[in-house]
């Protein structure tokens, strides 16, 4: 009899288990690999250099992002083919198309291979207790970044999205360098905001710009083609 109410134990036990296992939410809706997924954002990219003219030189356009079809890499992984389309602001004329990677690898790492760079954008599961090396996997210098305000709600440009996180690369200020990066992605979206700051100042002003980039996207639109 005691050894029947022993294994009745273990059996209740080990079904607690895979049930906990099984209702582990590890945030792969920030990351969406669906084929057909888009997203459309605002971009505007600014360089700064006193001593250019102009100083400030700002590019502006529409890109639209669609996840593709499967591939394999060169590692050996089947990736998603990631085609990005950039758009004239005004007249929505093609100015430029190009592919790159993305998939979830070893369900641990959201990775983006940019430009042949492979870079870390998200790590799962997602909770603020996770640091992580964007660069680990490539030759840039190390950029450890980290989540916050995870599952927040955000409205950009008109859109409601009720969970949201957001990942930050840098917050930096100091007599001559202003740094403060960081990336929303939403779920079911992905990637809906990167505002990224990297300049060399005067006197501590942020508005007295020596050298410098800004990169910065907002989100337009999203669905399924």
């Amino acid at each position: 009899m005691k050894g029947h109410l022993l294994l009745f134990g273990i059996i209740l036990l080990l079904s607690a288990c895979k049930k906990d296992d099984s209702e582990i939410d590890f945030g792969f809706d920030y990351f969406p690999l669906e084929e057909g997924h888009f997203v459309e954002y605002d971009v505007k990219l600014i360089f700064h250099d006193k001593n250019l003219n102009p100083q400030h030189d700002t590019t502006h356009f529409r890109l639209k992002t669609v996840i593709g079809e499967n591939y394999i890499d060169n590692l050996g992984r089947t990736a998603k083919k990631l085609y990005r389309y950039s758009y004239d602001i005004q007249t929505g004329d093609l100015l430029d198309q190009r592919v790159w990677s993305t998939l979830i690898d070893e369900q641990k790492r959201g990775e983006v291979v940019e430009e042949n760079q492979r870079k870390i954008r998200l790590v799962f599961a997602v909770n603020e207790d996770k640091k992580w090396d964007v660069n680990a996997y490539n030759t840039e210098d190390e950029e450890i970044v980290y989540y916050s305000k995870i599952g927040a709600p955000k409205t950009i440009n008109g859109i409601y999205m009720e969970e949201t996180t957001e990942v930050f690369y840098d917050n930096f200020f100091s007599l001559v360098d202003y740094r403060k990066m960081h990336e929303t992605y939403a779920r079911g979206i992905g990637l809906v905001e990167r505002n990224f700051k990297d300049l060399t100042i005067s006197n501590f002003d942020t508005l007295q710009i020596n050298k410098g980039t800004e990169v910065h996207y907002k989100l337009l639109s999203y669905g399924k083609e």
